[in-house]
């Protein structure tokens, strides 16, 4: 039986209506996981999607797709799924592509998304998920310091990353576009190949899954996932949703993030669910809620941001009679909008954590509804061994005192966690200290064990569902031939939990004015993805530094925190995005 029967106790668990005994049911669970031994070899897609859910539920729906736009439909039985990823791998195999060898995947939400991640994973491929945002700075980056071996995108996607691989000496062995572009090969000629396929002999400790992060310092660092610490580590994330055998699960999150491997695929595939996705250009909260009711969600999981928007939206108008769950994760939402949603849904927004580097750590799981506190982001998942720590790595133990979330590795390591920073020894020594794997973020408990959000222990900025590095925003700005030095950091905003603010100091003969901001803004939109645009610029003559000069980043976190406070809106020389009618958009966008 193997590690099937791992899966089989998660949808065992999650279908136990007695919440206080699925609450020990998972306990029991996580504690035999954390110590047992795992195999030496674990091909997820073989073993468990086509060994164990093919085999068990051939006929069921795995995928239902939709465009919102178009009105198009698709969808895929678990063996048809199964089927087309088959046919992936054997065209990769076919073109050169080796176990080991990385596949970038930018595309959209489109079925095709799956069935390519499925293929790279029972083909041993390092899959690399690109978000389609993606500037032509941020991919000329990404393929000089990870050179692509294969390429899967759009026909827009295709034309940048031509001209992106132009610098490079190192050819793709394999080029796939949807759509029609010479030198790449079209996805629909994948249909002609076998629909069936050997796995590939995967060590546990394989890097199977590659994302670009944000960091404090530096262009973005490479964090590695395992053979196991997705595909098995996500049964956390299923059980802290909630997700059952057949559930319709819907996951608001655009390929290339981290929360789609999270909640599109591995936590709703891992339990034998069928997969919902909608493409769409930008979110209409009325009409995306209607496709969310019309194909009957049981499970629906969204960022802050859009379960602000839903509110918004007459809500006794839809029916959501099959919703079970509501999922958040992000920042605390404030309670008027559980509230509201509660009061048309019957059910409780429960916000979790976790990271890129993780799976589902701290949440509310589905024992805590109705005894949430509003602004907790939870409790520890039984998969990890969580505490806080203060500065010194000592452990806290005192409630309402705010420290580092960290992770225990001395009694057992996680099966969650990443494998490494790829190429970072130095990065990896940062956050593994002693017996512990620092998060990065700053959290407290109450006496009852509830956790809640403190913020980013380093300067990164959490912009919506985002992360945004302050050095590449920072960078950008310099360039500039304006501007001598800039200091980025998150401005506290109650839609957005953070906006993007750049504090400007300018070269010699030049002088704070409307148009210079102007100018800078649009300076950023050509070269920055859309989320890291910096929404406020402010002009000044010096930013706090250290001794040996490095910006305090936390000073100027703390003199914004007041200054919103205190109420005050908007300093001298201080220039906000929407302010402009010039730039693509007046909103906070």
């Amino acid at each position: 039986m193997g590690m099937e029967s791992l899966y089989k106790e998660v949808m065992d668990l999650n279908t136990i209506e007695n919440l206080d005994q699925r609450r020990d049911t998972a306990k029991a669970f996580f504690e035999k996981l954390n110590k047992m031994a795992l195999p030496e070899y674990f091909n997820w897609v073989e073993e468990i999607f086509e060994g164990f859910h093919v085999r068990e539920r051939a006929d069921q729906k795995a995928l239902i797709w939709a465009d919102i736009e178009s009105g198009q439909e698709r969808s895929y039985t678990y063996a048809q799924m199964a089927a087309q990823a088959n046919k992936c791998l054997n065209f990769l195999r076919q073109n050169g592509v080796q176990q080991g060898d990385n596949m970038y995947m930018m595309l959209p939400i489109i079925p095709e998304t799956w069935f390519s991640t499925m293929a790279s994973l029972k083909g041993g491929m390092i899959n690399v998920p690109t978000a389609t945002t993606m500037t032509m700075r941020e991919l000329r980056f990404r393929f000089e310091s990870y050179p692509p071996d294969c390429l899967i995108t759009s026909e827009a996607g295709a034309e940048m990353m031509d001209e992106a691989l132009s610098t490079l000496t190192n050819k793709p062995k394999a080029k796939i576009v949807m759509g029609q572009r010479e030198g790449w090969t079209s996805y629909t000629d994948l249909e002609k190949e076998a629909d069936q396929a050997q796995g590939a002999k995967i060590k546990k400790e394989d890097c199977l899954v590659c994302f670009f992060t944000s960091g404090t310092t530096g262009l973005p660092k490479r964090v590695g996932h395992s053979a196991v610490s997705y595909p098995v580590g996500h049964l956390s994330t299923a059980v802290m949703a909630g997700i059952r055998p057949g559930d319709v699960h819907h996951n608001l999150s655009a390929p290339g993030w981290a929360k789609w491997a999270w909640s599109s695929f591995f936590a709703p595939l891992n339990v034998g669910a069928t997969v919902c996705g909608f493409d769409f250009k930008a979110l209409v909260p009325k009409t995306y809620l209607e496709y969310v009711a019309k194909y009957k969600v049981n499970v629906f999981c969204a960022p802050p941001t859009a379960w602000r928007a839903f509110v918004g939206v007459d809500l006794s108008q839809l029916n959501f009679e099959a919703l079970r769950s509501s999922i958040s994760a992000g920042e605390p939402l404030n309670p008027e909008v559980i509230q509201q949603w509660k009061k048309y849904t019957g059910t409780e927004i429960r916000d979790f954590y976790g990271q890129t580097e993780s799976t589902a750590m701290i949440g509310n799981a589905p024992w805590m509804e109705g005894k949430m506190r509003f602004g907790s982001f939870g409790m520890p998942s039984f998969l990890y061994d969580i505490t806080l720590a203060d500065d010194a790595g000592k452990e806290i133990a005192s409630p309402g005192e705010t420290g580092h979330i960290v992770v225990r590795t001395d009694r057992w390591r996680a099966i969650g966690l990443f494998q490494e920073y790829i190429g970072d020894p130095g990065k990896m020594k940062q956050v593994f200290m002693e017996n512990y794997y620092f998060t990065g973020d700053r959290a407290q408990f109450d006496e009852d064990g509830y956790w809640w959000f403190v913020g980013r222990a380093d300067d990164v900025i959490k912009s919506s569902d985002y992360r945004v590095g302050p050095f590449e925003v920072e960078s950008a700005l310099i360039e500039h031939p304006a501007v001598a030095e800039a200091a980025v950091v998150g401005s506290p905003d109650p839609e957005r939990y953070q906006l993007v603010k750049g504090y400007v100091i300018l070269g010699q003969g030049y002088e704070p004015s409307r148009e210079l901001a102007l100018e800078l803004f649009q300076h950023c939109i050509n070269i920055l993805a859309k989320f890291k645009i910096p929404r406020i610029i402010e002009f000044v003559k010096e930013v706090p530094k250290t001794i040996s000069g490095k910006i305090r980043r936390i000073e100027l976190r703390e003199q914004e925190t007041k200054r919103k406070e205190s109420g005050e809106s908007r300093a001298a020389n201080e220039y906000f995005y929407w302010d402009f009618p010039e730039l693509s958009s007046k909103k906070k966008q």
